[in-house]
């Protein structure tokens, strides 16, 4: 499947993006009262790391992950982790928790002071890895996706989108070296 040409659309009643898959996550809960997204969560996953296409990736945000299916699932399998989006290599959208619920995708982390950004973020995954670049549908169907969060949460903006790395040093790498910011930017 490609990327859809049609702008996306936020149905501001339930959070929910119309028109792109929708794959409901069990992962997610309420925000702490009074927290609003503030900060976009720019992450990179292949399962297996460096394959492309796979159902992996949406059986891990479901807990049905097959711990047999591949020797490096036995440790990530049990993990209840999310992430708001998934955009895939080429550019297809897929939803798993509202924009306004907190998605488990950022981890032990910290944005200018601020620990546990789940509690304040969207947590977007693009389909792909560290080693390797991603694709022009991606880095499109993102910057259509951050307009969109951007208007519906003004606090959101360029400054506030980061990688993963960004918010967990030392922890985590993702998007990677070859995620191209200066490309986000001049689309976004």
């Amino acid at each position: 499947m490609s990327v859809n040409s049609e702008p996306l659309k936020l149905d501001a009643e339930n959070a929910w993006l119309e028109g792109v898959r929708r794959v409901p996550s069990p992962n997610f809960d309420e925000r702490p009262p009074g927290s609003q997204p503030e900060l976009v969560v720019v992450h990179s996953i292949s399962l297996p790391e460096g394959e492309y296409g796979t159902p992996h990736v949406e059986a891990l945000f479901c807990n049905r992950l097959d711990a047999s299916a591949h020797g490096s699932f036995a440790e990530i399998a049990p993990l209840r982790v999310s992430a708001h989006a998934l955009i895939a290599r080429d550019g297809a959208l897929t939803q798993f928790v509202p924009f306004t619920k907190r998605a488990w995708h950022a981890g032990e982390s910290c944005f200018r002071g601020r620990a546990c950004c789940n509690d304040f973020s969207i947590g977007i995954e693009l389909e792909g890895c560290d080693w390797q670049p991603f694709e022009a549908h991606q880095y499109a169907r993102l910057a259509d996706l951050l307009r969109l969060l951007m208007r519906a949460w003004p606090g959101i903006d360029a400054d506030r989108v980061v990688g993963h790395c960004d918010i967990a040093p030392g922890r985590k790498t993702d998007p990677g070296p070859h995620f191209d910011w200066r490309r986000l930017r001049r689309l976004v």
